[in-house]
């Protein structure tokens, strides 16, 4: 353990990060597997909603493991590669803006974690959600955690997954609207995006029912 707290100050690693990522829980309860759940996109302007389920096995462990918002975009896709080749099982899926304007983002945050769940290859016989509220899935039994992400490492995987594959996305959106600057912005409402948005009025991948400009511009119908 000396070894490698020293070789992680070397690289300039907060200890303090590293202690509490040591405090982070792979299971909720032991009897049944657990599959951890979270979303990312869901404030966005534009672009998909994602989700991810992660299952992971007992003493899994990575130092760098946080929710996706506290980690930088290297160590995502360090986290990322990691995750996707120790997990027991894990499954990304998305919901589209035309879907969120038709059912809302909490609904379609839900669905795609749904998704997420229905393309595991094991299944769980326990969820864990990260927020305050969740529509149940097959019957079940799930327990949701308001900033899960920080407290258990099924679902700060989850958050990995979901925002890395999410912000991939976005980078292919880019290529077809680099006007947005989604490549760096990600679809979420930054100063930029916003400029953007009254310069160039929305685009067919804008969700319409954020009611982001009082007169809703359209451009590429």
């Amino acid at each position: 353990m000396d070894y490698l707290l020293n070789n992680l100050a070397r690289l300039g690693f907060s200890l303090f990060i590293f202690e509490k990522n040591l405090l982070l829980k792979i299971f909720y309860q032991p009897k049944l597997i657990e599959a951890g759940c979270d979303e990312a996109g869901r404030g966005c302007f534009a672009g998909p909603v994602f989700a991810a389920a992660v299952i992971l096995p007992e003493g899994f462990f990575h130092p760098l493991l946080n929710d996706s918002k506290q980690v930088t975009e290297v160590n995502r896709n360090e986290l990322r590669a990691y995750i996707e080749k120790n997990a027991l099982d894990f499954s990304v899926a998305m919901v589209d803006n035309e879907e969120i304007d038709q059912i809302n983002i909490l609904k379609a945050s839900f669905k795609a974690m749904h998704k997420a769940l229905d393309q595991l290859k094991q299944k769980p016989g326990f969820l864990l959600i990260d927020g305050n509220r969740f529509t149940p899935y097959k019957k079940i039994p799930y327990q949701c955690i308001v900033q899960g992400d920080a407290l258990y490492a099924s679902i700060a995987a989850a958050s990995i997954l979901a925002k890395t594959y999410r912000d991939e996305y976005m980078r292919k959106l880019h290529e077809e609207f680099p006007q947005y600057k989604w490549s760096s912005n990600k679809g979420y409402g930054t100063a930029e995006h916003r400029k953007a948005i009254e310069e160039f009025g929305l685009c067919k991948y804008h969700r319409r029912s954020f009611d982001i400009l009082p007169s809703q511009l359209n451009i590429f119908e």
